[in-house]
C-alpha cells in the first residue's frame, strides 16, 4: 500500500507549533536550557525559495534562536524531516545551510535531521578533500526516532516527544502502551482544544495499532479511549460542520449569482424591446438580420444603438454599416 502521509507537513506544524520542545527533543545537544529566556522565530520557507533559487528544494523549519539576555549569541537551526534515510543528501543540506549562513551573515547554524524510519543507511557526515587534507568537513546532528528508546521519554512532558511516542523504540508488547501513554501525555499538557485534536490525530496516524492492539486500549485504558474517541468524534462533526457550511455558501452564491443573473437578463430583455419599438417607430417593419443582432445583443450594444436613434436617418446610421 502506498504511503500518502505527508510526513514532512506534519512535522512541519510540530516544529512550528511547539518550537521550544521541538529543539530540546530533536536537538538536545544545541537547545536552549530549560530557564534560558529565548525569542524563537521561524522562518517563512516561501521567502527563503524564492532568494535560493528553485535548484533548492525547501526544507522543512529554519528556526532563528535570540538569547534576549545576551548569554548566547543567536543561532540559526536549520531542521528536515526525512522519512527514507536513503533519500537524505547531506550535500543538499549543506548547500542550504550555507545558502542561509551567508543570507543571514553568520556562522552559528545547527543542521538537525529527523529520521521517521530506521537511519542506518543515513550517509556519513561530509568531507571533502584528499588524502593530504580535508577541506571541507560538513556534520549534522541526527535524531533517529526509531532508534530513541520510549522509556526515556514517556514521563518527560515534552509535546514534541509525547506525540512521537509511537514513532520511537518500543518492544512489541509495549506499543499498547506507548500510545496510551501519548494520549494520555498530550491531554496533560495541552490545554488548547484545537491543538489538542490537530496531535491526537497525529498520535493516531503514527501509531498504527492493529486491530488486536486496538481492542487491548480499549480494554487496558479506557480514560485513554475516552479521551481519544471524544477528539475523533469532535473532528468528525467538525468536518462534517465544514462540509456543511462549504455546500451552504455554494448553493447561498449559486442563489445569488442566479438571482442576479435573472435580474441582469431581465433588464435586458426590456432594453432590447423598447429599442425595437423604437426602430419600428421610426423605420417601419424590421429586416430579420436586424431583429436577430437585437437578439443577441449586448447591454453595451443595446445602449449604444439606443443613441444613435435619435439622430439616425436610417437603419444603417443606427447600426453602422455592415449592418
Amino acid at each position: 500500500m502506498t504511503d500518502i502521509t505527508s510526513h514532512d507537513q506534519n512535522f512541519k506544524n510540530l516544529i512550528v507549533d511547539y518550537p521550544r520542545d521541538a529543539l530540546a527533543f530533536f536537538a538536545a545537544e544545541e537547545a536552549p536550557a530549560p530557564d534560558d529566556d529565548v525569542e524563537i522565530t521561524p522562518l517563512r520557507q516561501e521567502q527563503l525559495k524564492d532568494r535560493l533559487g528553485d535548484r533548492f528544494r525547501e526544507l522543512d523549519v529554519p528556526l532563528l534562536v535570540e538569547w534576549r539576555d545576551g548569554r548566547r549569541e543567536a543561532v540559526l537551526f536549520v531542521v528536515e524531516e526525512e522519512t527514507r534515510p536513503r533519500r537524505f543528501s547531506t550535500h543538499r543540506l549543506a548547500h542550504y545551510c550555507l545558502d542561509l549562513a551567508q543570507m543571514f551573515d553568520t556562522e552559528r547554524v545547527v543542521p538537525v535531521a529527523i529520521f521517521l524510519r530506521g537511519a542506518k543507511a543515513a550517509p556519513a557526515p561530509l568531507a571533502l578533500g584528499t588524502e593530504l587534507e580535508t577541506y571541507l568537513r560538513f556534520n549534522y546532528l541526527a535524531c533517529r526516532l526509531a532508534e530513541t528508546p520510549y522509556e526515556d521519554w514517556h514521563d518527560s512532558g515534552n509535546v514534541a516527544a509525547l506525540v512521537n511516542l509511537p514513532n520511537m523504540r518500543v518492544p512489541p508488547e509495549r506499543r499498547v502502551e506507548a500510545y496510551a501513554a501519548a494520549v494520555r501525555g498530550l491531554e496533560a499538557v495541552e490545554k488548547d482544544a484545537d491543538r489538542k485534536a490537530k496531535y491526537m490525530e497525529f498520535i493516531e496516524i503514527y501509531a498504527r495499532l492493529s486491530e488486536d492492539e486496538s481492542r487491548r486500549f480499549e480494554r487496558d485504558h479506557a480514560e485513554e479511549k475516552a479521551v481519544m474517541t471524544g477528539f475523533i468524534q469532535r473532528a468528525r462533526e467538525e468536518g462534517l460542520e465544514q462540509g456543511k457550511a462549504v455546500m451552504t455558501g455554494f448553493i447561498q452564491k449559486a442563489r445569488e449569482e442566479g438571482r442576479q443573473e435573472g435580474m441582469e437578463r431581465g433588464v435586458l430583455r426590456g432594453e432590447r424591446a423598447v429599442l425595437e419599438r423604437q426602430l419600428r417607430h421610426r423605420f417601419g417593419p424590421l429586416p430579420a438580420a436586424v431583429v436577430e443582432r437585437l437578439g443577441q445583443a449586448s447591454a453595451d450594444d443595446l445602449e449604444t444603438w439606443a443613441d444613435n436613434v435619435l439622430d439616425a436617418g436610417t437603419l444603417d446610421g443606427v447600426f453602422g454599416p455592415g449592418r
